[in-house]
């Protein structure tokens, strides 16, 4: 496959470029900021691109199979994520190429919580909240669309830190995944596997689902 990363020098974006040479595929690996791409491997197509202008995400989406958005916003700018997500979905949209929308967990329902989402529990942190009100929004952008663009959203546990690959994960819709000790976790190496199992065997379309151990 092709597939074209946006947000390549993330913390999720490093994993899934890597996971997707592993496997065998061509990626282009866009970064914003030339300075960021140190460490990226020497076998992806470096290009300095713009998740957040609509025409920078159609050309390098051009002749590719799949772009996958895995950017995240500085703290403070959490707005951005919005504004770039809406410019992934119309890029994506004019090259007519498939989305996979690296997003948050925010609007996952509590496991018997009545309903009630993970950003709407009373013990959620306060220092958090910005980019999971940014997270919501994102979705809403990715509902709103429709069947204008082709995107699937795939939202980490509550926990998603750099680990170990050990290949295994459980899928989710919208509810938070946890284990049977009420954590709800995934290493970002795995949450990277989940992401290129999807992008080589589409089980969602225009939907969000989740992934944990």
């Amino acid at each position: 496959m092709r597939i074209t990363v946006f947000g390549a020098a993330g913390n999720v974006g490093r994993r899934t470029v890597a996971e997707a040479l592993s496997r065998g595929h061509d990626v282009t690996a866009v970064v914003r900021d030339p300075a960021r791409a140190a460490g990226l491997p020497a076998a992806a197509r470096l290009r300095v691109g713009d998740a957040a202008d609509p025409e920078s995400v159609t050309a390098l989406a051009a002749d590719q199979d799949l772009v996958i958005g895995a950017t995240r916003p500085a703290r403070g700018r959490e707005d951005e994520l919005v504004s770039t997500t809406t410019a992934l979905l119309a890029g994506v949209a004019r090259a007519g190429v498939r989305l996979l929308v690296v997003g948050g967990a925010a609007t996952l329902t509590l496991p018997e919580g009545g309903g009630v989402t993970v950003v709407d529990d009373p013990g959620f942190p306060a220092e958090l909240r910005p980019i999971a009100e940014a997270c919501a929004a994102q979705l809403d952008v990715c509902r709103a669309v429709g069947v204008l663009a082709d995107w699937v959203y795939l939202s980490p546990p509550a926990l998603l830190e750099p680990g170990e690959r050990t290949g295994a994960y459980r899928l989710g819709t919208d509810e938070l995944l946890v284990d049977v000790r009420g954590v709800s976790a995934i290493s970002m190496e795995d949450f990277a596997v989940a992401v290129l199992d999807e992008a080589e065997r589409p089980g969602h379309r225009r939907t969000r689902y989740t992934v944990a151990y």
